[in-house]
């Protein structure tokens, strides 16, 4: 019997919720070891807010937790933490988490990793001010030319069962950044990767591909910009010749109707809080993030660290459960 994945589990932001979801995790509902990254100490001080809490180990590569006990990989704090407040002390401390996480899975040492939030304000106020977020510093770290963001949950208004996938051509960018971003060169590598990872990741021999417009009515016919004739229209005309199933550009605004999205397996918005704000009202508390085109697994929530819940032990763990689900069954088919 082949051994069950180890999982590695980032958990972000110290005085957000990341560290007391993850340490409310049952290892009983995964077919996995978890090995959570994170301060021993502080994932023991908020153990239990979830109810009966799970027994803490540390972890030992070689050697197999007593069951129902979740690993703890340990990487001090270098700074005292409260619930709700940052400081900037512990930025280290979590780019630490990552870096020790990707260190893993290029290693082989883990299958996978998943990521609680983080909070980019104040790692960019501790010195890292190109810090942008999870999806640019793995693609950095880990020296992938392009990656692309998606974000994915259960939406039965489609479909009992309907998987909503929304990936982005760009991900955290000002929006006045963003029609310069859209070349002809990086839209078609984005949807490369799109293709090629719900081919390889997901299992769909022929992936259908929404892909919004950028402007308005998708450009009204060039009256209302010019991205779509210019730029989209080309390339998804190149794409096609190819083989890729692409419909678009659509307006975004009806894009997201369930008897257009019944006609797709994934949608790719130009940006941001084009495609994200549809999804998280539809999914939010179990939707997953996932990071396309990495040479390793990465999956995460799709929620930041609500500092106003740290602590208190309302916070919704389905997110994270759900993204470390997802890791497992991408680390089981690779």
């Amino acid at each position: 019997m082949s051994r069950p994945p180890l999982i590695a589990i980032s958990c972000g932001e110290p005085a957000g919720i990341g560290p007391e979801l993850a340490a409310a995790l049952q290892p009983s509902d995964f077919a996995a070891r978890l090995v959570l990254l994170g301060d021993r100490g502080l994932l023991a001080a908020r153990a239990g807010l979830y109810g009966a809490g799970v027994q803490l180990v540390d972890y030992a590569p070689e050697h197999s937790p007593a069951p129902g006990s979740l690993e703890v990989l340990d990487i001090p704090l270098a700074a005292p933490c409260v619930p709700g407040q940052l400081d900037t002390r512990n930025a280290g401390h979590v780019l630490a988490l990552l870096d020790r996480a990707i260190a893993g899975c290029q290693s082989g040492e883990f299958a996978a990793m998943v990521t609680a939030p983080l909070h980019k304000g104040v790692i960019c106020e501790a010195g890292h001010p190109g810090f942008t977020g999870h999806t640019e510093y793995l693609a950095e770290q880990t020296g992938t030319p392009q990656v692309v963001m998606m974000l994915a949950g259960r939406c039965d208004a489609v479909a009992p069962g309907y998987a909503l996938r929304v990936a982005l051509a760009t991900t955290h960018l000002p929006l006045r950044a963003v029609a310069d971003a859209i070349t002809p060169d990086t839209l078609t590598r984005t949807l490369r990767i799109l293709h090629a990872d719900l081919r390889s990741k997901f299992g769909l021999a022929q992936p259908r591909i929404l892909v919004a417009g950028l402007n308005p009515h998708a450009g009204e016919g060039g009256h209302l910009g010019r991205e779509e004739l210019d730029i989209m229209i080309p390339v998804l005309d190149t794409l096609r010749a190819e083989g890729m199933q692409l419909i678009g550009p659509l307006p975004a605004d009806t894009l997201f109707n369930p008897p257009v999205l019944a006609q797709g397996d994934a949608v790719l918005a130009m940006y941001h809080d084009q495609g994200l704000p549809v999804l998280k009202h539809a999914t939010f508390g179990q939707g997953i993030n996932l990071t396309l085109g990495l040479p390793l697994i990465r999956t995460s929530v799709d929620h930041g660290t609500a500092l106003d819940l740290a602590g208190t032990g309302r916070a919704d763990g389905g997110s994270l459960a759900a993204a470390v689900q997802l890791a497992i069954e991408l680390a089981q088919t690779r």
